[in-house]
């Protein structure tokens, strides 16, 4: 008997997986239709949210001297100090307060600054609370470590995409640990109104309640007398427990770049520089120098950026509203259009058949949630008003 158990073969192990939150997330439906369509010449790619611009030349060249100049080594965890201070800066000039140096974290995009901000804040089993639909990621990062996510979704109102304020504070209890806010919203656009700000901070510190606010595409607005959307950084003390992520991504067209900043309370200022070291150590310096050259010299460029988004939104929403059974909403920012065709329920196979047979790129409500069901996502951040007029044409052909 011993001889054969010594014989015997062992029980093979379970093959190797994930953990089971990781098991649990979703591809990115965006990739997946872009995945079909990508290397066709044929198509118009509008699925992504980018503009079709490369980065101006001044941001580009801040880079290339500092490279040239050897500046490749290791730099500090929360930035290099001249950065850092130039956002500083930048956020005094744009809400009219100070903010300490301190406060302030330079990071390898604004993608991750919000899963550092997660790591910070968020326990398995804790309650995270979104306005939706939102960008995918942005809800996954909770979930990746272990929380639950309660969606509130925006709605159409006379037309316009809304907030329903009574049921976010609702939703909002003192079991909360964290709401999660885009504002300008990708993908809608919505944007959230000064007049919200002050009740939706006060409720959230009374039940002690972090606030992690997207700001990515704050300068984005469509307001012409408008610098920047309204922000909770122009109300909040420095102790308030809010969470500013930000991107050098969208208004100084430097998506590549992976470089983006964050606003914390000072008591977590010793945190953050222990996560961002166990994440990615600190940022290239040469992306650091076009950051901080951005930030300094990139006023007029966004001026330009934000005229062009308005004609182009203006020139799209236009020709997408001549459309039989199509339904655009308005909004205050960002560069998409949010719409709908009546009678398509499944945006994803729809974004498949459109890139198929109509040689059309658009992102996939559903990508955003089960909000964007039957929605398609269009960015029209491109500097040539024909390419957008010729989707529209491709996408009536297609609806005939």
């Amino acid at each position: 008997m011993g001889s054969m158990d010594a014989h015997t073969a062992p029980t093979p192990p379970p093959s190797a997986q994930p953990r089971p939150a990781i098991q649990d997330l979703g591809g990115s439906l965006i990739r997946e239709v872009a995945n079909a369509g990508m290397g066709r010449p044929d198509v118009l790619p509008f699925w992504f949210g980018e503009s079709d611009q490369p980065t101006p030349q001044f941001i580009r060249d801040a880079a290339i001297a500092s490279l040239a100049s050897g500046e490749t080594f290791y730099s500090e965890n929360l930035g290099r100090p001249w950065l850092r201070e130039g956002i500083a800066a930048y956020l005094q000039r744009l809400h009219g307060r100070g903010f300490e140096v301190g406060r302030i974290a330079a990071v390898a995009s604004g993608d991750m600054g919000l899963m550092l901000a997660n790591q910070l804040l968020v326990s398995p089993g804790d309650r995270v609370v979104a306005v939706t639909p939102l960008w995918p990621n942005l809800l996954e990062m909770p979930r990746i470590l272990g929380a639950q996510v309660e969606r509130v979704p925006l709605q159409v109102r006379d037309g316009r995409w809304s907030l329903d304020l009574d049921r976010l504070l609702e939703a909002l209890t003192p079991e909360t640990r964290m709401l999660v806010l885009n504002s300008p919203n990708n993908p809608t656009g919505w944007t959230l109104d000064e007049a919200a700000l002050a009740p939706i901070l006060a409720h959230c510190r009374q039940r002690g309640i972090w606030i992690l606010s997207d700001d990515v595409y704050e300068r984005l607005v469509y307001d012409p007398v408008a610098r920047s959307a309204p922000s909770l950084l122009r109300h909040a003390d420095a102790e308030d427990r809010i969470i500013s992520v930000n991107s050098c991504s969208k208004a100084w067209l430097m998506t590549g770049w992976r470089m983006g900043w964050m606003v914390v309370p000072p008591a977590l200022e010793a945190a953050l520089g222990k996560v961002i070291e166990y994440n990615f150590s600190c940022i290239f310096e040469p992306v650091q120098r076009a950051a901080a050259t951005a930030l300094a010299q990139g006023e007029a460029h966004i001026a330009q950026l934000r005229a062009g988004l308005v004609e182009t939104r203006r020139l799209l929403s236009g020709a997408l509203r001549a459309v039989p059974g199509v339904e655009v909403p308005e909004a205050g920012g960002a560069m998409y259009v949010f719409f709908r065709l009546q009678g398509q329920d499944d945006s994803l196979a729809l974004a498949k058949r459109l890139v198929r047979e109509a040689g059309l790129g658009l992102a996939p409500g559903n990508a955003f949630g089960p909000e964007g069901r039957g929605w398609l996502r269009w960015c029209h951040a491109t500097s040539d008003g024909e390419r957008l007029l010729e989707g529209v044409r491709r996408l009536e052909r297609f609806v005939r």
